[in-house]
């Protein structure tokens, strides 16, 4: 995402990290390559997979997987357009649809079809005429709250973006940089998707007006600012509005000893943008063959199942068994707020410019 999914484990320490891992195997849409039996995926740093999967994919397969990390999403991304053609590996992983056009645009990716793609809503397929990306996983950007601060104010929670900038939400809200954040960009994109190009800067005044608070990540925001997260109770955080996932619940259920019967923390639905994760196969790839194998892996059962827990994101195919706590805890937003990736692209970096003398002057 670009996404999501990246904070648990630089908040909780929920996720064990992956540098390299090995499976071998097949699936029906290639046979091993003689003579290579190791196909690299390039993906960014928050990527995990549970041993037990890659496993599987090495039995059915006969493919040795190499995941090389490198760094956030739009870094890895950087690192690729830097050397097209002469890809570090077979399969990215990891760009979502806040850089998708710029990959594309580039020319990173060759068609390919995975197999079982039927299975992914027609929505999520935002290269569907040419494959040259495979959804893998979605996620939502949403404002998060604190539960016990708004039961102890007698104050109902915000909803939606038009809620956050009232009275009652005057100095509570505290946001990411979209200059250096993943979610901060994503709720600025949101704020554009739902106020267009002629409001989206008119509503920033408002927030600012209102005492919005920005802070340059997500950790700092989540961990140090919200006084509904584990690590902001410990730091006696003051702000009971942050922008994060719709994710985050089931982490603070997950995580905490003793477990609680419900999470502390809710979602404000109506303030989500939605975040779509891909794959592709490498311009270049010195293994085409293991490459479409992994990404016809990508969206199995075995490895979508194992998403929720993994990366705290969900699963790109349509009924994919959720796990308890990540489906009991965890919300999704009915219609998420998007913006069409070729309109990010042209203009991502002058929203981004304007936000940032708008908002941090």
């Amino acid at each position: 995402m670009s996404t999501i999914k990246r904070y648990a484990a630089t908040a909780l320490a929920a996720a064990v990290g992956v540098s390299a891992l090995a499976a071998c195997g097949g699936t029906d849409s290639a046979a091993p390559a003689k003579g290579d039996k190791t196909v690299t995926l390039v993906s960014h740093d928050s990527f995990d997979v549970s041993p037990a999967v890659l496993k599987a994919f090495t039995q059915q397969t006969g493919f040795t997987v190499k995941v090389l990390k490198s760094g956030d999403a739009g870094a890895a991304l950087n690192q690729e357009i830097l050397t097209k053609g002469s890809p570090r590996g077979d399969v990215f992983f990891g760009v979502d649809n806040t850089l998708l056009s710029r990959a594309l645009d580039n020319g990173l990716f060759q068609s390919y079809e995975a197999k079982g793609l039927e299975r992914i809503p027609a929505d999520l397929q935002l290269d569907k005429g040419d494959h040259r990306v495979t959804p893998v996983d979605t996620g939502d950007i949403c404002v998060n709250y604190d539960k016990k601060f708004f039961a102890d104010k007698k104050l109902a929670p915000p909803k939606t973006l038009d809620d956050l900038v009232k009275p009652a939400y005057k100095d509570l809200l505290v946001v990411e940089d979209a200059a250096n954040s993943s979610p901060g960009l994503g709720f600025l994109l949101a704020t554009a998707g739902q106020y267009g190009d002629d409001g989206w800067q008119g509503y920033w005044q408002k927030l600012k007006d209102n005492g919005v608070k920005v802070v340059d990540g997500w950790e700092q925001a989540y961990n140090e600012e919200f006084s509904g997260s584990a690590g902001g109770r410990k730091a006696k955080a003051d702000r009971p509005l942050v922008v994060s996932y719709a994710s985050s619940p089931p982490v603070e259920v997950l995580y905490a000893e003793p477990r609680p019967a419900e999470a502390p923390t809710g979602v404000a639905t109506g303030t989500c943008f939605r975040q779509i994760e891909f794959a592709g196969l490498l311009d270049g790839a010195k293994n085409a063959a293991g490459g479409k194998a992994l990404l016809d892996f990508l969206i199995g059962k075995q490895f979508q199942e194992d998403l929720p827990l993994k990366m705290f994101v969900n699963p790109a195919v349509k009924d994919t068994k959720l796990p308890e706590v990540y489906a009991k805890f965890g919300e999704k937003a009915e219609k998420p707020l998007t913006v069409d990736p070729k309109k990010i692209t042209d203009n991502r970096e002058q929203w981004v410019k304007t936000w940032s003398s708008l908002v941090k002057k």
